[in-house]
């Protein structure tokens, strides 16, 4: 699997390389090539919860960078955490219920993966409907939401882990199942996630370039050749910009 790596000038998004593997090797290997004079204006690193991604960044860079885990791959082991819930529910209640009680609960899915801005009052109606008859969703469906709202305030890294240690003690007290791997993520990793709060830093548009490259991939039939995906990506990317003036003098 390809690795991008991308960085932040000013406000612009730049692809630094896109690397043959995820390999903690691999990785160091681009970092360390990176000038020492450039390297020392690096102050953070944003990236997934891959060891590989983390020690090498770690290596190269030493204490001096700070380890951001990104908050967005956190919402995404807590989501799916009431997912799973939601699954054994509705399979319970479709047991359970009438066909046209269980009829009600038709959109329950994506009813509970939207925002409360997001929803409609058709929406606001099946979640009624589905909480009446599974509690525990409720409170999981709650938490969720409670940990995201944790996130959008604008906390110092102090608060914003005792604010997250305060979530996870509810949740203990709660009994529910469904987080116990986000719990043993925040506890492993807390310090890192809460640097978030720091700048706010997360690696958003990288998972926008991921989705780009995963369409460029399949637009081509796949491209093995990293020099020849490197360079469609920078034309995706950048080409209008580069050449169409060029292309309107002539």
């Amino acid at each position: 699997m390809d690795a991008l790596i991308t960085g932040r000038i000013e406000t612009e998004t730049v692809i630094l390389g896109v690397l043959p593997d995820r390999k903690k090797a691999t990785v160091k290997a681009f970092l360390s090539g990176i000038p020492q004079r450039i390297r020392q204006t690096i102050h953070s690193v944003c990236a997934d919860m891959y060891e590989g991604f983390v020690n090498a960044a770690t290596e190269v860079f030493g204490k001096r960078v700070k380890i951001v885990i990104d908050r967005f791959h956190v919402a995404k082991l807590y989501r799916s955490g009431v997912d799973s819930l939601r699954k054994h529910e509705v399979k319970r209640l479709k047991q359970e219920l009438s066909a046209e009680a269980y009829g009600k609960l038709k959109g329950a899915m994506w009813a509970l993966r939207k925002s409360a801005e997001q929803l409609t009052d058709e929406d606001k109606a099946v979640l009624v409907c589905l909480f009446e008859h599974s509690p525990c969703l409720k409170m999981a469906y709650e938490l969720c939401h409670e940990l995201t709202s944790i996130f959008d305030m604008q906390l110092s890294k102090r608060e914003g882990k005792r604010q997250i240690w305060k979530w996870m003690q509810k949740v203990r007290a709660s009994k529910l199942r469904c987080f116990d791997s986000v719990l043993t993520t925040l506890e492993n990793w807390l310090d890192d996630i809460a640097n978030y709060f720091i700048d706010r830093h997360t690696s958003g548009v990288v998972e926008g370039f991921n989705n780009k490259l995963k369409v460029i991939k399949r637009r081509c039939y796949g491209i093995l050749n990293v020099t020849h995906l490197f360079q469609r990506i920078q034309l995706d990317l950048y080409g209008h910009s580069l050449f169409a003036l060029k292309i309107t003098e002539l």
